[in-house]
């Protein structure tokens, strides 16, 4: 009983959403970000549930990817392990629905990321799955960081030690906030670790379509530069060019991101209400 309900509850995380540049808020835009060259990382957050922040993040993307970017277009939407399924989606699709259909993943509104998928679609940009999956992601509960990687990516990463006390408290205090202050303590160290393995994940399959640019959309947790993907990249001394870029409610967490973008709150049900019950 105790295993199956962390593994309920780390899969949960992976849906709990979550300046220092200028925005130019009348255009929705980051004008800092913007004006400067395509880096070779480029991570776009998200609220997953904020229809506003997802069409300002697409319109940045549209424009670079208009203006000649061939970026590949890694998803938190969809599981590294399904990427021959992926592959085979893109290959015989003519639009996003299709895609969709195909890869028939649950707990998404994909209305929000047609948009992008079309993108790829349109202008053959190829699309990588970088979330882990509720199996692997149940098993990190369990057993581990390092027990979803080979010893090859334990070894880059140094999963085989312990990350940074700050660090670990700091996606202890975001799993706590996220599920209401209302999980019993002896379920957090399980969800931190399937947190960071997803990171991991995606820093790791990033750093895998070396020499071609990516960008990232995922939400702004594993976009954040203290506690999410850039730390993992620069765990491993990345040489690599990351910006990242928070779509954040009210305009928040500055410091946590390379640049900010603030997007109306949403209206929504009382999200503790479920955790009351």
């Amino acid at each position: 009983m105790k295993h199956t309900i962390l593994a309920a509850l780390a899969v949960s995380i992976s849906l709990a959403g979550c300046g220092l540049i200028k925005k130019d808020s009348a255009a929705g835009r980051i004008t800092g970000l913007q004006e400067a060259a395509n880096p070779q990382v480029l991570l776009l957050g998200e609220v997953h549930d904020n229809p506003q922040g997802h069409k300002l993040r697409f319109a940045e993307l549209k424009k670079r990817v208009d203006g000649g970017w061939r970026p590949v277009i890694a998803m938190e939407q969809f599981d590294h392990e399904d990427q021959a399924m992926l592959d085979e989606a893109v290959k015989g699709c003519l639009d996003a629905g299709c895609v969709i259909r195909v890869m028939n993943k649950k707990g998404w509104d994909w209305q929000q990321y047609y948009p992008v998928i079309q993108l790829a679609l349109d202008r053959s940009l190829t699309i990588v799955a970088v979330n882990l999956s509720r199996a692997n992601a149940s098993k990190t509960v369990r057993d581990g960081v390092a027990s979803s990687f080979d010893a090859k990516t334990v070894a880059e990463y140094r999963l085989g030690e312990p990350v940074s006390a700050d660090w670990r408290k700091a996606q202890e205090q975001e799993i706590r906030t996220g599920h209401c202050n209302m999980l019993p303590d002896m379920m957090i160290p399980g969800m931190v670790n399937a947190q960071l393995a997803r990171d991991v994940w995606m820093a790791k399959l990033i750093r895998d379509q070396q020499p071609r640019d990516v960008v990232l959309i995922a939400g702004n947790g594993h976009v954040r530069k203290d506690i999410g993907v850039p730390r993992w990249l620069n765990t491993i001394g990345s040489k690599l060019t990351v910006r990242s870029v928070g779509y954040v409610e009210d305009g928040g967490m500055k410091e946590q991101f390379d640049a900010v973008v603030a997007i109306p709150a949403v209206k929504r049900p009382d999200p503790c209400a479920k955790f009351k019950k």
